[in-house]
């Protein structure tokens, strides 16, 4: 952790202190968002250094309090408070705070901590913030330079605007779930919450380019991330085909429209293999390895245009010869011809793979009770100011007093405040 200066500072939710670390040492990111897009947008920034602090709902009227995420899918079977698996990713690096947002007193202490911030993040319907007095122009006026990041299902403006959006509608608003599945079934999502990610890496990007005019001379600014544009931004060339030619890409099973060949292929194993044998070069040495040497020298076949009119009749070639061999056979023949090649990776299968293992993509950590962990590693990966994980997701308003003795509370104030139930 660091204060202002960019110093090193207790880190209360791990017990270590240190220097800073990360490239995004310094910077102060304030989250008030819950659940996954704003969280994850947030979580990019603390594995980079940025020191966050998230805001979280105390515990009323007999409810536990906290980022429902803390509940959600499987809990950590020794955790008497049941806290999620998924929590301890989703909020590693982070320290948590318990502010009721709903309490004038608690919307003094949020406005108290955005002062001194350099990123709001928020994910609440339009206008929440508002209704809190938390809104953009409350908070610049004491902090011009503040970054407030807002992820919304249809953003801040539009007829939409304050319909309720989960990422689910996003994907389906912003034309994924159209082309994934098959043909003749209807439209199916991903067993993951892509759309809540994607915007959140849209949000990210976007307070790093206002964070950097910000530091060329400019003022804070205001990202206004829509969970289905950024959906909608993942959709190649979907647009320009359809308003040129009035093309709409379909539902297409395991292939991809138009690149040829691009498949899922089965095997004699009851397994499947990737192939993505679509450059010129590498589909003359795609064919030569499944001894199709007459496809290979077939001058219809030498660019994507002749074989995309000719896509039913490689794929059938490939199939066949996929078929006809076990996986591990079929890769090493197809690695062995500089075939970009691959098999279906499950979980299990990354936890066992040398490339995921080299590359630090399966950290081992533990909870705070001792008990082993393994999350994900860190992505990207740079060589110089790499991202790492300090801490896994802390308890409930585990940093409260901490953060609020460091925005300049004294003790009796924190007292005061948690009586009032502000905290």
């Amino acid at each position: 952790m660091t204060d202002r200066d960019g110093k090193s500072a207790p880190d209360p939710s791990s017990g270590r202190s240190g220097p800073a670390q990360g490239p995004l040492a310094g910077v102060r990111v304030l989250e008030l968002g819950q659940l996954i897009a704003g969280p994850v947008a947030a979580r990019l920034f603390a594995e980079f250094g940025a020191e966050v602090v998230k805001v979280e709902p105390p515990p009323r009227d007999g409810k536990v309090g906290g980022d429902p995420l803390r509940k959600w899918r499987k809990l950590h079977p020794d955790d008497p408070s049941g806290t999620s698996l998924w929590w301890s990713v989703q909020a590693r690096n982070k320290r948590s705070v318990t502010i009721d947002l709903r309490h004038p007193e608690g919307q003094q202490v949020v406005r108290r901590l955005a002062a001194r911030a350099d990123i709001l993040i928020e994910n609440f319907r339009p206008g929440a913030l508002e209704q809190w007095n938390l809104g953009y122009e409350t908070l610049a006026a004491d902090n011009p330079g503040l970054i407030l990041v807002r992820l919304s299902g249809y953003g801040q403006s539009g007829p939409y605007r304050d319909r309720p959006g989960f990422g689910a509608i996003a994907e389906a608003m912003g034309g994924m779930r159209y082309v994934s599945g098959f043909p003749d079934r209807p439209p199916v999502r991903m067993n993951l919450s892509i759309g809540d990610s994607l915007a959140a890496l849209h949000a990210v990007i976007g307070a790093l380019i206002a964070l950097h005019h910000r530091r060329a001379g400019g003022r804070g600014q205001v990202v206004d991330v829509a969970l289905y544009e950024a959906v909608f931004s993942m959709m190649e060339s979907t647009v320009p085909e359809f308003d040129r030619y009035g093309i709409i890409r379909e539902r297409t099973g395991t292939n991809l429209t138009g690149i040829v060949p691009s498949n899922t292929y089965p095997t004699s194993d009851d397994r499947h293999v990737v192939i993505g044998g679509n450059g010129d070069s590498i589909f003359r040495r795609l064919m030569q390895a499944i001894g199709r040497a007459d496809l290979a020298d077939d001058p219809a076949l030498a660019d994507n245009t002749g074989r995309s009119r000719r896509a039913a009749e490689i794929d059938a070639a490939i199939s066949a010869w996929t078929s006809s061999r076990p996986l591990d056979d079929a890769l090493r023949v197809l690695a062995e011809a500089d075939v970009p090649s691959g098999r279906i990776f499950s979980v299990a299968d990354m936890f066992d793979d040398p490339q995921y293992t080299q590359r630090g993509m399966i950290e081992r950590r533990e909870l705070a009770d001792g008990t082993p962990l393994a999350v994900p590693g860190v992505v990207p990966k740079l060589s110089a100011t790499p991202g790492a994980t300090r801490w896994l997701g802390p308890a409930l308003g585990a940093d409260t007093e901490a953060v609020l003795r460091d925005a300049g509370y004294a003790d009796e104030d924190i007292i005061r405040l948690r009586e009032a139930g502000a905290i």
